[in-house]
């Protein structure tokens, strides 16, 4: 799979992630995909188990794609992950074999307030 593929594949993967289509969404991940969650411990095996776990989780949410870097079977997606309201800033690394997702490994970040030790050498990020 080329590329411009993946990243094709990338996009109506976050296209549906936000629009709460399950389906869609969980259409990039290969049959034996492994989701991790570091912070919580987590790992889902297989995509049918993953897609269950998303589409029960009860809270309203966004995403929002702030940049997808990547090539080959590595690719890396900074979004906003925002639940009820509250957005959380995330990472998602994905690993492709034969063109679908193999491993996925997520990591969150609540917001914070700048630091007043750096003010002077900083500038507000959008």
């Amino acid at each position: 799979m080329e590329d411009h593929d993946i990243r094709a594949a990338l996009d109506r993967h976050w296209d549906a992630s936000d629009a709460s289509d399950f389906e869609a969404e969980h259409q990039i991940y290969g049959e034996g995909a492994v989701l991790e969650y570091p912070q919580s411990g987590e790992r889902v095996l297989g995509r049918r188990k993953i897609q269950s776990s998303r589409a029960a989780q009860p809270n309203w949410k966004r995403f929002t794609v702030r940049r997808i870097i990547g090539a080959g079977d590595l690719w890396v997606t900074e979004y906003i992950l925002t639940y009820d309201g509250r957005p959380s800033y995330a990472v998602s690394i994905m690993e492709f074999l034969d063109g679908k997702v193999a491993r996925e490994t997520q990591y969150f970040g609540d917001p914070f307030e700048p630091g007043p030790s750096r003010a002077q050498w900083v500038e507000r990020a959008p």
